[in-house]
């Protein structure tokens, strides 16, 4: 009885654009600075809130580098900052998501802070100076996060390209190996190879050229 072969079972697309890049690939190095660079402002902006003692939530207008905070807003920026930096610690993948994910909450913060600024539920004591603050950072972590991952003109060596083209790609890395990997031109035959070659084919003994 024949035995027939399983099927080939092809995996998602989606499963692939979520794995990690190469630890070198230039791209994990533009997210690792987004995060890290953001992180670190929020973690020194979080410290100096809690050095001067700022009650947790206090509304009373103490300011730290001209924002308005407390104690609570700056625990908030201290957890997510060392988040921010645990990502730039990974790299790859998680640290793109990662900065578009926050970049999405910080302008949803922006938004949803901007409401409450004259109600007695803005307990993070936001003013329009840290709303707009909120925008500008949800703003550059998403543009850090979505750099050559979003976009209608990626190249197509970029891994994001890649992964959602899979078919695409295999035939352009065919054409390149096919174009790259044509057998080497052969050596030109001496005079007396020549005759030997003749010989051989003919059966008659052909007499080289003499010395």
């Amino acid at each position: 009885m024949a035995s027939h072969a399983a099927p080939r079972i092809r995996k998602p697309v989606g499963a692939r654009f979520d794995e990690h890049l190469p630890v070198d690939h230039k791209l994990s190095k533009v997210y690792r600075v987004g995060a890290g660079l953001t992180g670190l402002v929020l973690v020194v902006f979080g410290i100096l809130g809690l050095i001067d003692r700022i009650g947790f939530f206090d509304t009373g207008g103490d300011t730290v580098l001209t924002l308005n905070t407390n104690g609570a807003l700056s625990v908030l920026s201290i957890l997510v900052g060392l988040l921010l930096l645990y990502g730039m610690a990974v790299g790859g993948n998680f640290a793109s998501t990662l900065n578009i994910v926050l970049g999405l909450l910080f302008i949803a913060s922006g938004f949803i802070n901007l409401a409450l600024l004259d109600t007695g539920l803005n307990f993070l004591a936001f003013k329009i100076p840290n709303v707009l603050f909120s925008f500008v950072v949800g703003v550059m972590l998403m543009w850090f996060g979505m750099y050559g991952r979003v976009g209608s003109a990626l190249p197509h060596d970029n891994p994001y390209w890649r992964a959602r083209h899979p078919e695409q790609a295999a035939r352009e890395q065919r054409a390149r190996a096919g174009l790259g990997g044509g057998a080497a031109p052969a050596a030109p035959l001496t005079p007396s190879a020549a005759a030997d070659a003749v010989s051989r084919r003919s059966g008659i003994p052909v007499r080289g050229p003499e010395a």
